[in-house]
């Protein structure tokens, strides 16, 4: 009977399919691993996973990026590190669609600023223009939820 429940233990003691756990020292690890491999848009991330509706990935920025908008898919952000100024609503000025039901620009018309740091954590809504600036010498890092709304 032991021998048994010895076997079955492993299974039960077994992750359910899907499950995912990113501890909070190996997403911290991530600003130095990501600042490392910056592009010319002084951005770098990494992709993580995709579960049915939703997605996650890290990002990591040291400048401005694009203001953008997703038609079909809502953005939530967890801050690990940094700061930076949110700007969201109003419109993306001169907006181009760069892939399907993604829009991109330079800036956003009319936005609302917000200051982020360490430990907030944002919805932005499908079909709501937003850019992140970071001040120059600064940098930003923050996981992102990509939800699919539909």
């Amino acid at each position: 009977m032991r021998l048994i429940a010895f076997l079955t233990l492993p299974l039960i003691a077994a992750d359910p399919a899907g499950f995912a756990l990113w501890s909070g020292r190996q997403l911290k690890g991530y600003e130095k691993t990501l600042a490392a491999k910056v592009n010319e848009k002084k951005m770098a991330s990494e992709q993580f996973g995709k579960f049915g509706n939703h997605s996650f990935m890290i990002a990591h920025r040291e400048g401005p990026g694009e203001a953008e908008l997703h038609e079909t898919q809502a953005d939530v952000f967890v801050v690990q590190s940094g700061e930076a100024t949110l700007v969201v609503g109003g419109a993306v000025v001169d907006p181009k669609t760069t892939a399907p039901n993604e829009v991109r620009g330079p800036s956003i018309n009319g936005g609302e600023k917000k200051k982020l740091g360490a430990g907030d954590v944002v919805h932005i809504p499908a079909k709501t223009a937003h850019q992140l600036l970071v001040d120059a010498g600064k940098q930003f890092t923050y996981m992102v939820v990509k939800v699919d709304v539909k």
